[in-house]
Order: C-alpha cells, then structure tokens, then sequence
C-alpha cells in the first residue's frame, strides 16, 4: 500500500512539472519587464561607463549603428575618409533597463544630462560623425517619449544660453556590438580620464544633487583642485584610494564639479575626471588631466611647494642637506612631537626616538611603524640602505647599524620634514 502511494506521488509531481515546462515561456516574467534603447553621445567609453552606474540599468554594451556602406568596426569608423561621412557608423551603447525600476523618461533625462547635445558630430575634442548625438528606438511608443524629453531639454538649455540640439532620433535599423577591448574599456585601462562633456544644465528634479559651493577659501593662497566626476569615473575612484586617501598635507586638497568652479581663473579644460588643478590665489598655476599615480603626483607637488629648492634636490635628486644645516639647527631640539612628510604630511619620525649623533643630520632609532621603505642603494661605490618615505616616495636619508645600544641609526635629511608638536 505505502510502495503504491509512493508511486502515485512521483507520477502526479512528473505531470505537474511536465505540464509546467510546457506552459511556462523561455523567457521568464523578469527577462519579460526588460527594454533595450541605444543612443550615441561621443566616445562611448564614458557613456558606457556612465549608465552602468545608473539604478535600473541591467547591462551596456559598447558598439556601431546608424552607419550604412561602411563597415560596423573601429578601425573602419575611425579613418580619416569617413569622419566627415554622414553614412559613417555612430559610436553608440545599448542599453538594457528595467522599467519598473527607471523609466525611459528619466534614463534620457540622464543621457541629455551627460553630453552637450547642440554639439554636431563632436563631443569636446573629439570630432567627427561618429561622435554625432543620437537615439535610436525600437517602438513609436520609445520614439514619442524621446521626442518629448529632447522639447523639455531644450527648454532647459535655451534658457541657459545654448543654442539648438542636434539630438537625431530614429528607429534602430542594427546594432553591431563592438570590438571586445572596448567593452567595459574605462574600468580596464588603468591610467587615463573619464571623459565629461555634459553642460551642467539639468532637469529639475535633479538640480538638487549638485549643490553650490563656496570657492572663497581658493582665493587665497596655494590650493590643490581635483575635478571629481558627478558620476562614476573609476579614475576619480582610483586617484581617491592612491593619493587622495593618503594625503594630509598642509596645502589643503579641494574636490569640485566641473559646475562648481565659480570665481577662479583657470586654463585647462575640466570636461576630463579627474582633473589635477595646481590654483595660487584663485588663478591656476599648473592643469593635468587624468589620472595621476602617486609618483607623479607629489612630484608635480613638490614643485609647486618647493620650487627650485634645496628641499626638492634631497626629495627627488637623492641629495643631501649640508651638515648642520640651517634646518637641523631647528629641529635638533624642538620640543615633544612628530616629524612628517613635507609633502603629504604622513607621520615619519618621533622626537621620543631622537638622539645627538653628532654628524649634523638629524638621527633617529626608528621610524614610525610603517611610515617609511628601504632600498638598496649602491651609489658613489657604497654599500648603503636607503630610506623613502612610503606615502609620497620622497627621499629621507640613510639607515645604518651603528646606533646607540646596538640600535639602527636613521640619517635624514631634515629639509624634508616639518615638525608638528604634540
């Protein structure tokens, strides 16, 4: 009776999963409450990179559309005999979204938001047709919404002091997916910038989210300005976790929109994030833009800070302070406290680890856990270690074995230390 049962049970759950399969579609309700669009706003590296950071947006994919007698690939789009063809491919990206979470109406808020649509066939420096802003549907009902947002944003811009969109809307005829290294590209260069051509000009709804700020402090004195992106830019990312985080120098570090920049003179364009702003007194001194490592960063710095010093020659020339230096007649008995970087103002030595090595240059027992590299150093026919600092890698001294009690004897350079008392 109880085997019986048991069958009838497994013969019932067969029908019902077989009955299931045969009713249930391919593709899910979730697969189902997905849409595709694909636009064009320049280089599609930032585009790309811009919607995957959007909510609701599923996947991008960088590729070629709206190009007919031409081949759908990079190297075809990019000669020089088509950047002026009107049949040319557009750089575009297809978008997958979820309706339910974002809706096509603010997605393109977001797409007229992140480009300057009254360029035509450019964005910035690039230029040429496949640069040229476009929307390209797949219904009447896409076309329509479209159309509407490009109306409200072009009330928006006008009253901004824009002129005429050049946004071309049509339906998607194909898209031609593109070239594998360009597919998520921003995320896998390593050094570089996003680029950031968008007016500033926004839909209501979203103007709160860029608030305005007060640059007065910039007026005075020597400023560092990084320009952030209002989106996702893995170089601003990047630049934040190797510099940035580390840096607690006395020249204060601003971080800006570039719709925040009111009241100070500058030359470098800021339409790349991050962008690295050297400002003295309002006015720029130095501009670079892209990603700086922390090599190049704190050289740019020291020149900045340092100028043609002594100071720079020990930090980045491995030279030497004279013995009995000026500046180690200052620190040889300063009271309680901490020597730091003169750059980026990490901790380095302790007052409570110095001693009178009697060879004019300041020595220490030890430094600050984890504050400072050694490095073989073979120069001039000696043997010797060398000690850098590890946040800015500028160079301290020496480090040798013949301290008080057995201990090492630190010998720095103190041109490149400030003191902080405790």
């Amino acid at each position: 009776m109880l085997k019986a049962r048991l069958l009838l049970i497994l013969l019932v759950n067969s029908w019902l999963l077989g009955a299931y399969a045969q009713a249930e579609p391919k593709d899910m309700p979730a697969t189902r409450n997905l849409d595709t669009i694909v636009v064009g706003a320049g280089c599609f590296w930032g585009v790309e990179k811009r919607f995957e950071a959007i909510k609701g947006v599923v996947d991008v994919v960088a590729g070629y559309a709206d190009g007919k007698g031409i081949e759908p690939n990079y190297r075809a789009i990019t000669q020089y005999t088509n950047k002026h063809n009107p049949n040319n491919h557009a750089e575009v990206v297809q978008i997958t979204y979820n309706p339910t979470v974002i809706s096509l109406d603010v997605l393109l808020q977001r797409y007229f938001e992140m480009h300057d649509p009254t360029q035509l066939n450019r964005q910035g420096n690039d230029v040429g047709t496949q640069y040229r802003s476009v929307i390209l549907t797949n219904s009447e009902a896409q076309a329509g919404i479209a159309q509407q947002v490009l109306i409200a944003y072009q009330v928006l811009l006008t009253k901004a002091g824009y002129g005429a969109i050049t946004t071309q809307i049509k339906s998607l005829v194909k898209f031609y997916p593109a070239e594998d290294y360009h597919q998520d590209y921003l995320a896998k260069k390593p050094n570089g910038y996003c680029p950031d051509h968008s007016t500033g000009v926004r839909f209501e709804d979203n103007i709160k989210s860029i608030p305005m700020v007060d640059n007065t402090a910039l007026l005075n004195g020597k400023h560092i300005l990084v320009i952030d992106a209002e989106d996702f830019c893995p170089y601003c990312k990047k630049f934040k976790e190797d510099v940035a985080q580390g840096y607690k120098g006395d020249i204060p570090m601003h971080f800006r929109y570039a719709t925040q920049l009111n009241g100070l003179v500058l030359k470098t364009p800021t339409w790349a994030t991050p962008t690295i702003l050297l400002v003295q007194d309002g006015k720029e001194v130095f501009g670079r833009q892209g990603y700086m490592s922390p090599e190049q960063f704190y050289l740019l710095l020291g020149k900045f800070k340092l100028g043609d010093s002594e100071a720079f020659n020990v930090a980045f020339e491995e030279s030497t302070d004279a013995r009995f230096c000026k500046q180690y007649e200052i620190f040889k008995n300063t009271p309680d406290g901490i020597f730091v970087d003169k750059l980026s103002g990490a901790p380095l030595f302790d007052t409570r680890d110095r001693f009178d090595s009697g060879t004019g240059w300041l020595s220490f027992t030890k430094a600050v856990d984890g504050a400072v590299i050694e490095k073989p150093d073979n120069s001039y026919g000696m043997r010797r270690t060398e000690i850098r600092a590890k946040v800015s890698g500028i160079h301290l001294g020496h480090v040798f074995d013949d301290g008080p009690n057995g201990k090492p004897r630190y010998c720095i350079n103190a041109t490149v230390l400030d003191f902080v008392a405790r």
